[in-house]
């Protein structure tokens, strides 16, 4: 059995609608050694559904592998990730099976929320059999070909030659995931490390622990992605590195910002294309703002690329981290503020135009980090007025995602654990309400205005006696429906109104002949004087009938 308790790292999602690398890795290994056994692949969130059936069951497999580990924790509207009283309780009872604990959670700790230090696994140490500080896939494979006693927890991969292998024959385990055939997406590991390792990375990131980056040809990627196509899957994020503009980059190793490798680029994202046909989603994640700043003309031309392949509604999550240039200095950090300002408007040069889905095709986002070394009052006062210039100069961001940092023991930020956040914790909360009142409201109106048309979002629950609805990618847009529709169903939407971080969306085409008057007031240009005469003649039998009373603005929203 495969639980999946979800992972979250800087580099890596795996939580609902995403599917990380570790369990495709992990069942890959398990059926290279083996093609025969039997994998039972579920979620945490279906084992809490029922736990003593959960319990049951997994006391009669063989060997249990807990997927865990949340380093960058978010607020998920798909899932939960496990907790360490879940694995404390849990597989105290689960007795009879191999238990195995790999991911984040193994390797560095768990960091179940910012603000707080990361709790080391011993407190489940003897729950499990081995907790794998190494990359899973591998000792699994060298648990079922060498055994137990020769099975090493601490195994790391050199390269991919194996990885590889695993990535292709573990595919078909996406059919067991609970959105598959719905809204699932899948994680794409391009390399693993960091450019900037070679001069310590910054403070709180666990990615220069792997060291410098061990990169996959481009021709392996597509075949994964192949692979999973022929799976079933059609949505996939490139989003499994640090940088992806330091993708095979040349002189990594050298320095700290290697040129984009445009080449590579085009033969990762043209060869998805070709090899998937039918996908309909191919986002990024990570974009090191420093390669733009560093190498601008070769980082245009390798987002050009990636724009021509993929498709609309992307993010280039920038890691800005604070606008501070002494914080900046202090913990060794990518960019100052007058550079990340001129990546945020190289990416909105070249990605601002509207796609077919209704977003642009490709914004920056930017990752605020609090609780860094240096951080004073004046650093929250430097960062409202940063985002307060992008505002200003009228650029578009599809996100501002603003956490606290959690330390782990393997980055600098160890010693200095919480103390920092806990100084400033007054301002960090008056702070953080500001930015979402005067720059994510108006920042969400401007990137997808009163009216916009947004294509194909994915019904996933209630909150009262509202829908909520996504569409697939990277960093979805939240909407809410102000009504109860069906779930797991595709709709379309125009968006009547915004809050902080989602919108107020109505399903359309909106059937004239049956609507509400409350759906008929959300309407943008929609005013009393149009709306009586639209009562007064329905039923309309011709779009043309309501045409003459609505005009030519509004009558894409309706259907008779």
């Amino acid at each position: 059995m495969i639980l999946d308790g979800y992972t979250d790292e800087p580099a890596g999602l795996g939580v609902p609608p995403y599917m990380d690398v570790y369990p495709r890795y992990i069942a890959g290994a398990i059926w290279k050694a083996d093609k025969n056994i039997y994998i039972k692949y579920m979620t945490v969130d279906q084992a809490r559904a029922n736990i003593q059936d959960f319990i049951r069951d997994a006391s009669s497999y063989d060997i249990v592998i807990v997927i865990a580990g949340v380093t960058v924790p978010g607020k998920y509207l798909g899932g939960t990730p496990i907790g360490l009283r879940e694995l404390e309780e849990w597989f105290r009872i689960i007795t009879k099976p191999l238990k195995i604990l790999v991911g984040p959670a193994a390797k560095f700790g768990i960091g179940e929320e910012g603000g707080r230090i990361a709790e080391l696994p011993s407190r489940v140490k003897e729950n499990f059999d081995f907790i794998v500080k190494g990359d899973p896939e591998l000792f699994i494979y060298e648990l079922l070909t060498l055994g137990e006693e020769k099975a090493s927890p601490y195994v790391m991969r050199e390269d991919y030659t194996l990885t590889n292998e695993f990535a292709i024959i573990g595919s078909k385990i996406v059919e067991q995931h609970p959105n598959y055939g719905l809204n699932l997406i899948v994680e794409i590991e391009t390399y693993r490390g960091c450019p900037r390792s070679i001069v310590g990375g910054c403070s709180f990131c666990i990615e220069p622990g792997y060291g410098l980056p061990v990169f996959r040809n481009p021709k392996d990627i597509v075949e994964e992605a192949e692979a999973l196509g022929h799976a079933g899957v059609r949505n996939f994020r490139i989003g499994r590195q640090p940088d992806l503009l330091a993708y095979k980059g040349i002189d990594s190793g050298k320095t700290e910002f290697p040129r984009p490798n445009i080449r590579a680029l085009e033969q990762l994202f043209k060869g998805i294309r070709n090899n998937v046909p039918d996908l309909e989603v191919l986002h990024i994640d990570n974009v090191n703002p420093g390669t733009i700043v560093h190498h601008k003309n070769d980082s245009i031309e390798a987002l050009k690329i990636i724009i021509e392949y993929h498709t609309p509604g992307d993010v280039a999550a920038l890691g800005i981290e604070t606008a501070d240039p002494r914080v900046v200095k202090l913990n060794n950090l990518k960019v100052y503020p007058e550079e990340a300002l001129d990546a945020i408007r190289v990416i909105n040069k070249i990605g601002r135009t509207r796609g077919f889905n209704g977003l642009p095709e490709l914004l920056p986002g930017i990752n605020f980090v609090h609780g860094l070394i240096g951080e004073t009052k004046e650093t929250y006062v430097l960062n409202y007025l940063f985002l307060k210039r992008i505002l200003d100069e009228g650029l578009l961001v599809r996100r501002i995602n603003i956490r606290q940092v959690i330390a782990f023991p393997t980055t600098r930020m160890w010693i200095y654990g919480d103390k920092i956040i806990q100084k400033n914790k007054k301002w960090f909360k008056i702070y953080k309400e500001k930015i979402r009142r005067e720059i994510d409201l108006p920042m969400l109106k401007r990137v997808v205005p009163k009216g916009t048309i947004l294509r194909k979002l994915f019904t996933e629950k209630y909150r009262g006696n509202k829908t909520l609805a996504r569409q697939v990618g990277s960093y979805p847009l939240l909407a809410e429906i102000p009504k109860i529709l069906p779930l797991h169903k595709w709709i379309d939407i125009i968006v009547v109104d915004h809050g902080y971080r989602s919108i107020t969306g109505i399903p359309i085409p909106i059937n004239i002949n049956t609507a509400t008057i409350k759906e008929l007031r959300y309407i943008p240009g929609m005013n009393k004087q149009l709306i009586s005469l639209i009562l007064n003649n329905r039923p309309f039998k011709s779009l043309q009938e309501l045409k003459n009373i609505v005009g030519e603005k509004l009558i894409k929203y309706f259907t008779i």
